[in-house]
C-alpha cells in the first residue's frame, strides 16, 4: 500500500521519552559493538526499553522508518525518483504491484495528476530502466523518471 497523507483521525500521544527519541535520534546513530545499549543510557533507560519504543513507534507509524541511508551510488547502486498518473479506481491495485518490487525504498500518494511517486534503489545502476519497464508493462501506466542531478543537503530535523 501506498503511504497515503494523514486523514482527521486522532494521533497517537507521545510521552516525553518519545519525543526525546525521535528528536536525538534524528542526528544520527553510533556505529559500535552495542549501540542500543549506549544510546540507552543516554535516556537513562534499558536497551530493551529503548527498541521496544522505537518498534513501537514505527508500529504506530509515527516512525516510518529506523535505519541508515545509504548513498547507494556511491556504492554502485542506482537511485531515481519515480512518478505515475494512476487512476484512482485502479489506486491500490497499482500501489500493490509496485511494491511487488524489492527495488521500490517507499511509495507515497500525492494530490496531484501525479499521484503515486516512490524511490527506486537498485544494487546496480542499469537496473534502474529494468525495474521501469517492469512496472510500466505489469501496470499499464507510464513512469515518469526523475533521477538525481544534483544533491543539496538540506539537515532536516523535525522536532516534535
Amino acid at each position: 500500500m501506498a503511504i497515503r497523507p494523514p486523514s482527521g483521525e486522532s494521533k497517537p500521544m507521545l510521552d516525553e521519552l518519545d519525543k526525546r527519541i525521535i528528536n536525538e535520534l534524528q542526528g544520527g546513530f553510533p556505529i559500535c559493538d552495542d549501540p542500543f545499549a549506549l544510546v540507552a543510557r543516554r535516556f537513562d533507560i534499558d536497551e530493551q526499553m529503548l527498541i521496544s519504543n522505537i518498534r513501537r513507534l514505527l508500529d504506530l507509524g509515527i516512525l516510518s522508518r529506523f535505519g541508515p541511508m545509504y548513498h547507494a551510488e556511491r556504492m554502485g547502486g542506482g537511485l531515481t525518483l519515480c512518478a505515475m498518473a494512476v487512476p484512482d479506481d485502479r489506486f491500490e491495485e497499482v500501489a500493490q504491484a509496485v511494491n511487488q518490487h524489492a527495488a521500490v525504498a517507499h511509495n507515497y500518494e500525492r494530490e496531484h495528476e501525479l499521484n503515486m511517486w516512490f524511490v527506486l534503489a537498485t544494487e546496480d545502476a542499469s537496473e534502474i530502466a529494468s525495474v521501469i519497464a517492469a512496472i510500466e508493462a505489469q501496470t499499464g501506466c507510464k513512469i515518469y523518471n526523475m533521477p538525481k542531478i544534483e544533491e543539496f543537503y538540506v539537515g532536516l530535523h523535525l522536532a516534535v
